[in-house]
């Protein structure tokens, strides 16, 4: 390896790239899907790719861009979080609790977007009983 190229993949590793939270926003009918990356430029990148290719792992999304075309969506950025001084800080739990504040706020659920609710507890424990017992 030259000595150009550790020189760029030493810079790259060296900064903070930014993260936070994202939308994918229909603006036919008004839909969002809400997201969290520790690297908004590369999972907002990958976001628009995987849909342009029909592999989108959000059949909703998927299929409203394929009606709607392309240039119906709009990939931005709702917020940021700003890096620590602390090099070894974990930013997963604040993307984690951002994000459901953003949830809570946009409630982009069936009609009004493309997310699944999450379930609460009590809900998640039935669930697990349900696929233990191989009931639905």
């Amino acid at each position: 390896m030259n000595s150009k190229r550790k020189e760029l993949i030493k810079d790259y590793k060296q900064n903070q790239r930014p993260m936070g939270l994202y939308q994918i926003r229909n603006t036919v009918n008004g839909k969002v899907f809400v997201g969290a990356a520790m690297d908004l430029p590369g999972i907002m990148n990958s976001q628009k790719f995987q849909l342009s290719l029909g592999g989108h792992r959000n059949k909703s999304l998927q299929a409203d861009w394929n009606q709607y075309g392309a240039e119906t969506f709009v990939i931005e950025i709702l917020d940021e979080i700003t890096p620590n001084q602390n090099p070894g800080y974990d930013y997963r739990g604040e993307l984690g609790t951002m994000q459901d504040l953003w949830l809570e706020k946009l409630e982009p659920y069936g009609d009004r977007g493309y997310n699944d609710r999450k379930l609460g507890t009590e809900d998640r424990l039935k669930q697990m009983a349900q696929e233990r017992s191989g009931k639905d």
